[in-house]
């Protein structure tokens, strides 16, 4: 594990691409959207995740194992991310052509060119922000809300998620609240900004991969707050990072590689607001 300290006035790299922490305030995009809301009439295409009923209990014996041999013999030890690991339905969450493969520790499509991630990655991120009950936690990249999902399973935590794709953002809330997670605040728009007004978040989640650290997510984390987030180029293998903020400081630790889709949205891609390295 690397570890840097990094003082917020700077611009640094990590890998190479770490955007500044300077301390400035880039405007938000214009007219953000309000928190999604999940309505019965849908205005589109049925998600691909609404499956009719399975063997459940087949199901769970293979989310036990799964749990067992491919995230806890791996060094995951977080009894509260083990529970919420072998309690969170994932083939729930994926289509239903690839519901046999749900308990495999890879990722798999939900379309519009995202994945939900290896269940070894969700386990291992999510042990990393190091979540205390009562807690507030930001997650950009709802995707189909399985890591919405876990989040919540770690009990009496306060979850909150973006997603920029219409589409997956809508499936997400009405996924989430078919299945009883009615305490998921979600809403459709650029992670890249985070979400202002509820922070600051004692941490956040990126599920997503952009070319440098975003400065507007180290802003909205509290004094002690931890951000874990892969860093790298498109299309490549990226570095997964935990930044544990530190009054002006921010220290930033190299846990290991990834591969995650891009981080895509304005924000990312450089719109003369927010100091970009390329």
């Amino acid at each position: 594990m690397k570890h840097k300290c990094i003082r917020q006035s700077w611009l640094v790299f990590v890998v190479g691409v770490v955007a500044g922490l300077a301390a400035c305030t880039p405007a938000s995009p214009t007219a953000p959207p309000e928190p999604l809301v999940a309505t019965p009439s849908s205005t589109t295409a049925p998600s691909t995740t609404a499956t009719p009923a399975f063997d459940e209990d087949a199901l769970a014996e293979k989310r036990v194992l799964m749990v067992e041999r491919t995230i806890e013999d791996r060094g995951i030890t977080n009894p509260d991310v083990l529970r919420a690991m072998r309690t969170v339905a994932r083939h729930h969450f994926v289509p239903e052509e690839y519901v046999d493969q749900a308990y495999a520790d890879h990722p798999l499509p939900i379309g519009y060119g995202q994945t939900i991630s290896q269940p070894y990655i969700v386990a291992w991120m999510t042990e990393l922000l190091a979540l205390q009950p009562g807690e507030k936690v930001l997650e950009i990249g709802t995707g189909s809300g399985y890591q919405a999902a876990v989040l919540v399973e770690l009990g009496d935590i306060d979850v909150y998620s973006i997603e920029i794709v219409p589409e997956l953002a809508e499936q997400a809330a009405n996924r989430l609240r078919d299945l009883g997670y009615t305490n998921v605040h979600l809403k459709q728009g650029d992670g890249y900004y985070g979400w202002e007004e509820h922070a600051p978040f004692d941490a956040i989640i990126v599920t997503a991969a952009p070319d440098h650290l975003p400065a507007p997510l180290v802003q909205q984390l509290k004094d002690g707050g931890r951000l874990v987030i892969p860093i790298g180029p498109p299309g490549a293998y990226q570095s997964l990072w935990q930044f544990v903020k530190d009054g002006d400081d921010v220290h930033a630790y190299n846990v290991g590689g990834v591969t995650f889709v891009p981080f895509t949205g304005e924000g990312v891609g450089g719109d003369g607001r927010t100091p970009v390295i390329p």
